[in-house]
Order: C-alpha cells, then structure tokens, then sequence
C-alpha cells in the first residue's frame, strides 16, 4: 500500500509516519516493531521497519529508528539538557554496537544545512562544537591519548550557496579520507509543535535532505557513499496546515468543555476525521502560497541548546576517554 503523501511527506519523523499510518488502518502496520521507555522526563521510541511492504505503508525506509522526546526542553532546564545528552550518548552507543562499528571505526560527521537560516543551522553548529581528532592521528599519531577514536567532520553548506550538491560533496571526501562510518545530521520537519525542538531521532537509513519539506534531492545513505551512514535529526519546522489542523483541535476541545452545542459552532469541522481535516486545510492554503513552514521565535536559543546536547552525546559515545556523565564538559 503506497503512503498517501499529505500524510508522510510532511514529516521526516518515523515516529509520527507510523502514528498517521496506523490511525488510517485503524490497528498497527505489520512490520513494524515499537518499544516505548518512559524515564526522567525522557520519552524514548524505537522502531524497527521490518519489511519493505511497511516501509511503503509508513512512508519511510525500512530500518531502525530510535527517537527521544523531551518536552522538558522548552523550560531550559540544564540539568535536564545534561541528562538527555546523556541518555542520547547512550542510545548512540547502543546504535554502534547494534551496526557493528569498532571502538577505533574511523568517523566522518557530516553537518547538512544553512549557517544563515536559523532554523537549518543544527549541522553546522553540532560540527563546531563536537570533538574532532583526525589531525592529531596524521600528524602525531604517537601522542593521541588512549580511548580517542579518529573524528573528522565538515559542515559542507547547502545547493543553493556552494552549487553543488551535499552528496557530492561528501562522495570526494569519502573517497580522499576512507571513513568507516558516516554521521550525518540535519534539521527536520514535524506535523507535531509539541516535537519542535524537543524531539531526537537516530536511524540508520542515512539522510534525504528535504523529504520533510517536499524535495527529492540526493542523499547520503550507505547505498551512495559506501560506507554506513548513521543520520541524527531535529524537527526544527512545522508547516502552517498543521498549526492550522491543531488549532481547530484546541477550539473544538474548548467549545465543548463551554458549551453543549459545539457542533453548532463548528459544524462540519467537527465530524471530519483528521486526516480530512488536514487535507482541506491544505487544499485552502496550498493555491495561495500560505502553506507555509513555520519554526518558534525561540528557535536562536533552542537550536544552540539542542545542538550542544547531541555534540556533546555525540563526543562521549565516540570517544571512551570523555566522561559519560559530564558530557557537556566537552563542547567548546
């Protein structure tokens, strides 16, 4: 069964292609395993798309998918941020030994995105500030310290600055420094605000730059580079249909606890099933260009803050020298 794409394509999150998918069907989507741990303010989904008839149905390739979500973010706790920088470095971890890579696997990190567009700015500012060692092992590779692996990574701009492609870009650099294992993160669309800037996703499927967002471009999956390709993600935007769908949920949630006549206010809204809801909202706004894709005036805070946490999971799970439980020490 092909994923109608109002449904999947406005989300690069597994975790939300499968909750649409299974609200269509009305029961689960064979092939999909879930698990769900809830701890310390930290939601944590894994999902394995098992079959290539389920990945069709959610709309996303088959693979692993493990997602965090923290709504505890919003508050700018930082101990919290600790915490989940914590818990993510663990997750990673986990996704290494899971795909087989040595504690001494070779590591490029790939930093996707616009350094001028806030909202596209993860990759860029998580390469600035995780803990890059490949210089030091080609130039003394006697002095590195034990537990460092060799690290390198490069925030490789975007088409529309270089005029080139990322994929492309990376394919040179994969060919010229031979890396075992590819990182690559990316900022990414969300039908959920709740998830914006709280959410976390790990999959092994390698990054589709734009998917969220209705673009097909290259991407940097293991079947291209050669090598396998770990992508880590943030929803950093949402689109305005669905503010617009989850705004009509709020009224409709408030006219009833007000009144008894709620149908009366909102009349055919009101018995429409989401996914119609959803897309008449689109067909409204799409011919007038009003579809727009909309990120919180919060979001110079909350892209450092989130962007620290997974440079700092990311240097503790990739290097056993760093402290696993003051993983924030070392960002610069």
């Amino acid at each position: 069964m092909e994923t109608d794409p109002i449904y999947s394509g406005s989300t690069d999150l597994a975790l939300e292609a499968n909750e649409l998918a299974s609200l269509r069907r009305g029961d689960p989507v064979p092939g999909v395993e879930k698990e769900v741990h809830e701890q310390d303010g930290i939601k944590t989904t894994i999902l394995d798309i098992r079959t290539e008839e389920a990945g069709r149905s959610i709309g996303k390739l088959p693979g692993h998918y493990v997602t965090l979500e923290v709504p505890g973010l919003r508050r700018k706790d930082s101990a919290l941020q600790d915490l989940v920088a914590t818990r993510f470095a663990g997750e990673f971890g986990d996704f290494l030994k899971r795909i087989g890579i040595d504690p001494d696997a070779k590591v490029l990190i790939i930093g996707l995105g616009n350094w001028n567009v806030t909202a596209d700015a993860l990759g860029p500012i998580v390469v600035e500030n995780v803990l890059v060692t490949r210089h030091y092992f080609e130039l003394m590779p006697g002095q590195v310290e034990y537990g460092y692996r060799e690290v390198s990574a490069i925030a490789p701009g975007v088409l529309g600055t270089t005029g080139i492609e990322s994929s492309e870009i990376v394919q040179g650099i994969v060919e010229k420094t031979k890396p075992d294992l590819i990182i690559a993160i990316d900022a990414l669309a969300s039908r959920s605000l709740d998830r914006v800037n709280t959410t976390i996703q790990i999959a092994d499927t390698g990054v589709h730059p734009g998917s969220g967002i209705g673009n097909k471009r290259k991407g940097l999956t293991k079947e291209i580079l050669g090598v396998p390709t770990i992508a880590i993600g943030v929803p950093t935007v949402v689109y305005a249909s669905t503010i617009v769908d989850n705004s009509i949920d709020l009224m409709a949630a408030h006219f009833r606890k007000q009144t008894q006549s709620s149908d009366k206010i909102l009349g055919m809204l009101d018995k429409l099933s989401d996914q119609e809801r959803l897309q008449l909202v689109k067909e409204v706004l799409d011919p007038i260009g009003q579809d727009l894709l909309v990120t919180p005036k919060e979001i110079d805070q909350f892209i450092e803050d989130i962007a620290n946490i997974i440079a700092s999971g990311l240097n503790a799970a990739l290097h056993a020298a760093v402290d696993s439980d003051n993983v924030a020490a070392y960002t610069h």
